[in-house]
């Protein structure tokens, strides 16, 4: 299913044919380098898809999106979306082969407007580890503001449409470097 469009790309349920594709881009070392606990042999990423393919995107469960090229269905990375207590949280990875295209900004964009017009009263929040550059300069062009490095989670913490209560729950947990 198919869980909006824009004009390169279409946001949809991961299908068994992403998991060749999945297993290239999670055990390459540009694309690995930052991140944490992604399942990286290919029966789990199988297993993984077989679970997630029938997701539902909202806030009542996690889900996981395939990024996928428009005109040929091509996977091109993927979205997590965490809702939890009136916080989304995303992750996202885009393969290797299509770092530099802005793929990653047009797909957040679309999901994170689509995500809080349907949940206007959710914060929403990225973490990423504070060596990757290219996601920090991400997030900061889709309007997420540096809120300081978390301890916690070993990460630097991003937050947009945040409420007065999360901001200062963010900025009594982290550190400003």
């Amino acid at each position: 299913m198919a869980f909006l469009e824009t004009e390169r790309l279409r946001l949809r349920n991961v299908r068994e044919e992403d998991a060749d594709i999945m297993f290239d881009y999670r055990n390459d070392a540009i694309c690995a380098r930052y991140q944490r606990g992604q399942t990286r042999d290919h029966a789990g990423i199988a297993a993984l898809v077989e679970r997630r393919k029938a997701d539902i995107l909202g806030v009542d469960a996690h889900c996981l999106v395939a990024v996928a090229l428009k005109d040929t269905d091509e996977m091109v990375g993927e979205i997590v979306v965490m809702p939890n207590d009136g916080t989304i949280s995303l992750g996202y990875t885009v393969s290797y082969k299509h770092h530099r295209k802005g793929y990653a900004f047009e797909a957040l964009r679309a999901l994170t407007e689509k995500l809080h017009e349907n949940h206007p009263d959710w914060d929403f929040i990225s973490f990423t580890d504070p060596e990757n550059a290219p996601s920090m300069a991400l997030l900061k062009k889709l309007g997420y503001k540096d809120m300081g490095y978390l301890p916690g989670k070993d990460s630097q913490v991003f937050g947009k449409w945040l409420t007065p209560e999360t901001e200062a729950e963010i900025a009594e947990a982290t550190i400003r470097k």
